[in-house]
């Protein structure tokens, strides 16, 4: 146990855990190089098998991102670009179908029945069924089919159908109520499925989500044992570049399978919301990031090239933006000091001790984000904004970063420079705010909105895609 520390920028948020506001601490716990290791929080959640984001060993984590590095490679994402295009296509066909007619001039307050467009719910669907393709070559029917039920399996084989985002939400957040009780975390999880309220759903949830992510796997698993070589993340997990397979236990595959799932959808669809939502209370924005993404798309085009979005400074300025307001995840990404303890800038930690960083505590430092409430996206932009990346952690830093970011860049510009060429939107009100609860991750409750087609030359207006 530490000793009560009275330096600023460290507070005790556990009997053992040290968090810290000073963005000089990032390197020291998350940087290259770093002497830290994930702590406890993340072994005590595994299951039969440890996944990349999990696992603690540093070798186990080593080998683990060898094999998975070809697999996240810029290379491959931008050759998986059809994948998210295809998703971009049925979820345009769905807003098309829910098109109104425009808002009169001078009118700012949609009809009620006009905002009927739940643009968190779809772009969810969006996110979820991107990854499935991208990492399964599976077609959820989501985005078809205007909901999320999903068919899972039991480990005896017996098959149930259960919705994708309530289960794996609901866990995560039992999970996220009781897991910083690392001595107790097994315990108080078993215990509490026989209380009420979250505890309950939440273990009925697992139980769901476990399903859902092991049928998944199941199925692209009989796929490739009957020689099917798709262009996926599974192939890239079964074999090296060379064709050599990998020869990993089916539990350490579906573990791959249910945090690619998981990660792969979650964060990427808040962060979507969000920069809706920015974009339509701060139209001066929205008016100049439309003029930088119609002077990069024809004016008929409906899918944005990702060759041809991917670079545009605005866009990109906005979306990061974005996620440091409200970052996807918030909590603090907890790392373990070595048994013989080490320095973090200038005070010696023993060994042992839990240390961390939340991105929203960073993210909101004036210091280094004047006015840090205010959607600024120009902040981003030039030599200024490259002083700033060291201290955006949407992705955490270091070697423990998050694997999966270009694949939510990928979706995120393609996705949102799409809409916004087709697109007017409008909330609800002009004070609308969406509804915010932080578990595993800072979630956005629904966010309804009215969906017209813009009218600018050269652009054929049609109910079809």
């Amino acid at each position: 146990m530490v000793g009560r520390d009275q330096s600023q920028g460290v507070l005790r948020i556990g009997p053992n855990h040290l968090s810290y506001s000073d963005p000089q601490a990032i390197k020291y716990i998350y940087g290259h190089g770093t002497k830290c290791a994930k702590d406890t929080g993340y072994e005590i959640q595994k299951g039969t098998h440890y996944h990349l984001a999990d696992v603690v060993d540093k070798p186990d984590h080593a080998r683990k991102r060898k094999i998975l590095a070809s697999a996240y490679a810029i290379k491959n994402l931008e050759e998986w670009e059809y994948k998210v295009a295809d998703k971009v296509e049925r979820l345009i066909r769905q807003f098309d179908k829910r098109c109104t007619a425009p808002l009169p001039a001078g009118q700012i307050v949609p009809n009620p029945e006009d905002a009927n467009v739940n643009y968190r719910m779809w772009t969810n669907f969006f996110t979820v069924e991107a990854i499935a393709d991208i990492g399964l070559s599976l077609k959820l029917g989501f985005l078809d089919r205007g909901d999320d039920m999903c068919e899972a399996v039991n480990p005896d084989g017996t098959k149930f159908t259960a919705p994708f985002r309530e289960s794996l939400y609901t866990v995560n957040e039992k999970t996220s109520l009781i897991v910083h009780t690392y001595d107790w975390f097994k315990t108080l999880d078993k215990l509490s499925s026989y209380t009420y309220g979250i505890y309950r759903r939440g273990t009925k949830a697992a139980k769901a989500w476990d399903g859902i992510h092991l049928a998944l796997t199941l199925k692209r698993l009989e796929a490739y044992r009957r020689g099917e070589k798709n262009d996926d993340f599974f192939q890239a997990l079964m074999e090296d570049k060379s064709g050599q397979p990998n020869n990993l236990e089916l539990g350490e595959i579906d573990a791959e399978i249910n945090i690619m799932l998981n990660a792969g959808s979650t964060t990427t669809a808040i962060a979507i919301a969000n920069v809706m939502f920015h974009l339509l209370k701060n139209p001066k924005v929205l008016a100049q990031l439309r003029e930088e993404i119609d002077r990069a798309m024809d004016p008929d085009e409906t899918i944005a090239s990702y060759e041809n979005v991917k670079n545009l400074p605005y866009l990109r300025a906005c979306l990061d933006e974005s996620l440091r307001i409200y970052s996807p995840t918030t909590q603090n990404l907890g790392r373990v000091t070595p048994a013989e303890g080490m320095q973090i800038i200038d005070q010696f930690i023993p060994g042992g001790v839990s240390v961390s960083m939340s991105a929203h505590v960073v993210h909101q430092d004036p210091s280094i984000f004047p006015e840090p409430r205010k959607y600024i996206p120009e902040r981003w932009l030039g030599e200024e904004g490259k002083k700033l990346q060291p201290y955006f952690l949407a992705f955490s830093a270091g070697a423990r970063g998050c694997i999966g970011r270009n694949i939510s860049y990928l979706e995120q510009t393609v996705l949102l420079a799409s809409l916004l060429h087709r697109y007017e939107f409008a909330l609800p009100h002009p004070n609308f705010e969406v509804t915010r609860q932080e578990t595993m991750n800072y979630h956005v409750g629904p966010l309804p909105l009215k969906v017209w087609r813009r009218d600018i030359p050269g652009m054929e207006v049609s109910e079809k895609v």
